[in-house]
């Protein structure tokens, strides 16, 4: 890095009051170009939340051995899902990159390894709730993944050293799901808002406390809290996004919920709002 990127970077993300951090449970893809009271939850939150310079998300569709980070000009929409119609297929979210925030998180992150990538780009866990926060793509926006090789608390851990970007104007988003499990989907009641499996309910249930109440380390060590919690963890993608906003929260800061609803019987919507 010479003096002039260290330049840009100074001029770009100077000191601004610190940011608030989301959580987004984005749910379908269909959440994309639909209308409903969830993405309305998206745009209602972005309407309570300084404008950011950039954002940094963290999304449960972009697993990786390592630790990257997109450092492109210009990331591509990656429409990484099947069957559904042309029309989500067509919807492209152009936001800019920023390779200098890129550089910035590699730095800030050490001595955690992580790499810059110049090939993956937004995936549908970022675009389709960032295109109702911020519609006309404006806003640099950068990800990074997951390394699905660590345990959740390398993840908090992690997610600690990103707090000094939140002084630049710099949005930090995980988006996932808090409760997922696709194979016991109520097919019955697909469509059903406030639908759940009595083990959906009562996992849901726990973690909005845990969440209210600030026992963190219950929501890290997930693994260790009962059945309810491993059939609505079956696997950690779509859980890990939290853990890296829960990472930031400084204690004196206020937690709200909002989109807090079941559907289908095994997903949560429940979105949450540190700041």
């Amino acid at each position: 890095m010479n003096l002039n990127d260290l330049q840009n970077i100074s001029d770009q993300f100077r000191s601004t009051q610190k940011m608030p951090v989301l959580f987004l449970g984005h749910g379908s893809p269909m959440n994309a170009i639909e209308e409903n009271q969830f993405v309305k939850g998206f745009r209602d939150i972005a309407k309570e939340i300084p404008k950011p310079n950039a954002i940094i998300c963290i999304s449960a569709h972009w697993l990786t051995k390592g630790t990257f980070v997109t450092a492109m000009e210009i990331p591509k929409t990656i429409h990484d899902f099947g069957g559904f119609p042309q029309a989500l297929f067509d919807v492209q979210y152009p936001a800019p990159g920023n390779p200098e925030l890129a550089k910035e998180t590699v730095e800030i992150l050490a001595p955690f390894l992580v790499e810059e990538d110049h090939s993956w780009g937004l995936d549908h866990g970022a675009w389709s709730v960032i295109k109702h926060l911020y519609p006309t793509a404006e806003i640099p926006v950068i990800q990074l993944s997951i390394d699905y090789t660590k345990p959740p608390q390398y993840h908090f851990d992690l997610a600690k050293k990103l707090d000094k970007l939140r002084e630049k104007g710099i949005l930090i988003i995980g988006s996932g799901n808090i409760v997922h499990n696709l194979r016991m989907i109520d097919w019955k009641n697909i469509n059903t808002v406030g639908s759940g499996w009595d083990w959906a309910i009562e996992a849901r249930e726990n973690i909005n406390n845990w969440l209210l109440d600030g026992n963190f380390q219950n929501i890290i060590d997930y693994q260790k809290q009962g059945t309810s919690l491993q059939y609505a963890v079956p696997t950690p993608d779509h859980y890990l996004p939290l853990i890296y906003s829960l990472g930031l929260k400084d204690t004196s800061e206020n937690l709200t919920l909002f989109n807090d609803e079941l559907i289908a019987g095994s997903l949560s919507m429940t979105s949450v709002k540190i700041g």
